[in-house]
């Protein structure tokens, strides 16, 4: 690549180097630097590392020494690499990025000594071949941005902006650790999945703060959460800009605090809030230092309890723990960085000429049984991990590159683009059974486990995972929390809460507050008739007919539907009476059927009387028809019953009247009009009467039937379950009709009224017809005035009245000689003569 030729040159080893050694004897490349420690071996194919976790020896041995664990492993395998030995040279930079680069450009081939000032000109080819490592993210993004155009593989183990998945930037750079991407995403999941949607933001002022905390901004606004403030901090800033983050968090109204700080970072602010009183704040914290024992131990005020957060699952490396703790080859080091590193271990030191300090002095044959530290600690073990897979992946690529079956190809001319482009396509489990591989961004699978800070009694914090985050299952399914009890700030087990504005609930919208975000708001109550019937409504909006809007305006009511039913008192009477009415009737008709052969049943046309019984009984019941709830079918059948009873009872009414009349007129010397009027013309004038209300009934029904109908105007509180007429001309047809025959009746009955008392029932028929012409010329201005319901009720009383007028007036009489004056009841007494009474 032109241009860049010596720059390649000075790119021989970076971070975590991997290069085909091109001597016979591989010699342990050392640093200008002295700041810069180095640990190395010679091999076949020499890897490089540089680690740095906190300010103690412990971690960055704990990575050296998984490391270690790894190369071992795959030196002595017979299946990975046979007869290929690796070597290793691992580095460390303290984190500082100025020192990582001056690694990266002060390393190359076959001159260890070559400083950054020095004038030789660098003319070699690049050697890097590829590299695993950087720790952290903004190295990496250093590192990556110079390794990039050679194409040179670098692999992290730990570096997790989701920056470095951009390969138009980053060409060359793969991890064994998901993208913050995903870990974003999860974390606004948490949040939004407890109810907090008013929340405070902190961050690291570096490339993995500002990024991830990027990506859990747009994915919370997308959720319905908002940030309060978001702030962020490095800690190499002046102490007076962490106070002021501080200062900022206490001045907040929202109790969940979202912390995307890496765990240096994070320990610096702890030292500063130390200073504070800060309780009772929820933390929600990043992977980078929710699972970091480090940070509980320093947390002297249990300012971070109860935190929450996600954390990189949990795994088993077997045989590795015990390879780490492990420390007996160390010894054989015999150098500053050991030294340095055992004496922070066991706490000693090594013989020095003078010193004032008592330190009990180190023997070098120190183990570590009964020891307790950060080194011991092994909660780390998913990072060593990631470390143990990078290892492997370079393994593996090499593995195919050099052609390895029983033995290896060790002529083979190493290329850093080759070596990328199977790294990208390898696809491996590990001995424990998980698989290994990239995605088309260099990213692994991204799974999380959710941590939760649980302090024990003796004030130890236990790591306690409560649910699981995998970001390859739908997004309604990625987030699955386990039903263990979680433990909150403060020891609590409530779900804290923090809302900037309470939700507003049904029966009210909401009114953005001026100059705050969306999750501020006031709840305003729906004006009358409009409703909402879900929390947090954005408008009201008018209410249904069938609801209404009550006086408190908190909600739409719906309406209470009314009818005339068999339930209520009303009901009940109306009921009653038909029922009474009913049984009256068939007791009068009994009568009548054991007294039928008496001259009285047989005076008064005996056949006509027992169809006009049977006519009152079905006026009594068509009645009840008109209570319950209308359908279809009881509004036609409620109309057209009434109307053919009520005709088929006049008919019989009017029938006997001109019974009687006709009968007084035949006994005129002359007359032959009992012939025009015997029993079959009787039979044929109530059924022609009857038929004629049948025909309107009928036309009635199939032009415009009555329906069943919603009354939402009569009362505003109430719907008034109805029969609707269909055509008005067919119900006043009917009721017309009706009033047709009562006035017939009414005529004829008073024609005869002054005809021989003892043979004479037509002054009953007068007193009944007056008593059925009152009741319905009464029911019409009744009916048309009566509200709801009650318009139903006046009609079944019009009904009722109008019968128990007919049944009492003109059969309560004759049951009156049937049963009390027998002796009246002959035919002597039937034909007596008597001057008649004045009416």
């Amino acid at each position: 690549m032109q241009g860049w030729p010596e720059l390649g040159c000075a790119l021989w080893q970076l971070v975590v180097l991997v290069s085909f050694s091109q001597t016979e004897e591989p010699t342990c490349v050392q640093i200008g630097d002295p700041e810069i420690a180095q640990l190395s071996q010679d091999g076949d194919i020499v890897l490089g590392g540089i680690f740095y976790f906190h300010s103690t020896f412990d971690y960055k041995f704990q990575f050296a020494q998984t490391m270690l664990f790894a190369i071992e492993e795959i030196n002595n395998s017979t299946d990975l690499l046979p007869g290929v030995s690796l070597g290793y040279n691992i580095y460390d930079t303290c984190g500082s990025i100025p020192k990582t680069i001056k690694v990266a450009l002060a390393l190359n081939n076959e001159n260890g000594n070559t400083s950054s000032n020095s004038d030789t000109p660098c003319t070699k080819p690049v050697q890097v071949q590829a590299i695993v490592g950087e720790t952290s993210s903004s190295p990496s993004t250093a590192i990556g941005t110079l390794i990039g155009p050679f194409h040179i593989p670098l692999i992290s183990h730990f570096a997790t902006c989701a920056c470095l998945s951009d390969k138009t930037k980053y060409p060359s750079f793969l991890r064994t650790i998901p993208s913050d991407y995903y870990q974003s995403r999860a974390l606004a999941q948490l949040v939004k999945h407890f109810g907090w949607t008013w929340v405070g933001a902190v961050r690291t002022n570096d490339d993995y703060g500002n990024n991830g905390m990027a990506t859990f901004t747009e994915t919370a606004e997308q959720l319905g959460v908002c940030l309060e403030y978001s702030v962020s901090f490095f800690r190499t800033d002046p102490i007076e800009k962490i106070q002021k983050v501080i200062e900022t968090i206490q001045a907040s109204t929202s109790k969940v605090i979202v912390a995307f700080v890496s765990h240096l970072d994070m320990d610096v602010l702890i030292h500063e809030m130390s200073n504070y009183n800060l309780t009772g704040y929820q933390w929600v914290g990043s992977e980078s230092w929710i699972s970091d024992s480090q940070i509980a131990v320093v947390d002297k005020n249990h300012v971070l309890d109860g935190a929450i957060g996600v954390s990189i699952p949990n795994t088993h490396v077997s045989g590795l723990r015990e390879f780490i703790l492990d420390v007996r080859p160390l010894r054989s080091l015999n150098n500053d960085l050991y030294k340095e590193f055992w004496e922070t271990l066991f706490s000693c030191k090594f013989k020095q000429e003078k010193s004032d300090e008592n330190y009990r002095e180190c023997t070098g044959q120190e183990d570590l049984t009964g020891v307790e530290n950060s080194f011991t600690d092994m909660s780390l073990m998913p990072i060593f991990n990631n470390v143990y897979k990078g290892v492997y992946a370079v393994a593996h690529a090499l593995h195919e590159i050099l052609g390895c079956d029983e033995t290896c190809n060790k002529n083979v001319q190493l290329d850093p683009l080759t070596i990328l482009q199977h790294i990208q396509k390898i696809h491996f489990k590990t001995k424990e059974g998980e698989e290994v591989f990239f995605n088309e961004n260099g990213d692994p699978a991204a799974k999380y486990e959710v941590i939760n800070w649980q302090p024990r009694e003796n004030g130890i914090v236990d790591f306690i995972t409560v649910g699981v985050y995998d970001a390859s299952l739908p997004f309604d399914e990625q987030l699955k929390l386990h039903n263990r009890s979680i433990l909150w700030s403060q020891g609590s087990k409530q779900v804290p809460v923090s809302v900037c504005s309470e939700k507003c609930p049904p029966g009210t919208r909401k009114v953005l507050q001026k100059g705050k975000p969306v999750c501020c708001h006031d709840c305003i109550g729906c004006a009358e008739g409009e409703m909402s019937n879900i929390t947090d409504a954005v408008t009201c909006v008018r209410c249904p007919p069938e609801s209404w809007s009550n006086e408190r305006r908190d909600a739409c009511v719906k309406k209470e539907a009314v009818f005339l039913s068999y339930n209520e008192i009303m009901g009940i009477l109306l009921t009653t009476a038909a029922l009474f009415g009913t049984c009256v009737t068939a007791i009068v008709t009994i009568i009548f059927y054991r007294n039928r052969t008496t001259p009285l049943v047989r005076a008064n046309n005996s056949e006509l009387s027992f169809l006009l019984l049977f006519s009152l009984t079905l006026c009594f019941l068509c009645s009840l028809t008109f209570i319950g709830q209308p359908s279809k079918w009881s509004c036609m059948l409620r109309h057209t019953a009434f109307g053919i009873t009520f005709v088929l009872c006049l008919s019989c009414v009017l029938g006997k009247t001109m019974v009687v009349l006709m009968a007084f007129k035949a006994t005129l010397p002359g007359s032959s009009m009992m012939k025009w009027f015997g029993a079959t013309q009787q039979r044929l004038s109530v059924l022609g009467f009857t038929i004629v209300q049948v025909i309107i009934c009928i036309l009635w029904l199939s032009i415009s039937p009555p329906f069943p109908s919603k009354n939402f105007e009569e009362f505003k509180e109430k719907i008034i379950l109805e029969c609707a007429l269909g055509s008005a001309l067919g119900f006043w047809s009917v009721l017309g009709y009706i009033g047709l025959l009562a006035v017939l009746c009414f005529i004829f009955a008073f024609l005869a009224r002054k005809l021989p008392d003892n043979f004479n029932e037509a002054k009953f028929i007068t007193f009944s017809m007056l008593i059925f012409c009152a009741v319905w010329i009464t029911f019409i201005p009744a009916y048309v005035s009566s509200p709801g319901n009650f318009s139903v009720a006046v009609e079944i009383f019009a009904i009722l009245a109008s019968t128990f007028g007919l049944l009492i007036c003109i059969f309560i009489p004759k049951c009156y000689i049937m049963l009390l004056k027998p002796e009246k009841n002959t035919k002597k007494h039937m034909m007596g003569k008597g001057p008649p009474k004045t009416f």
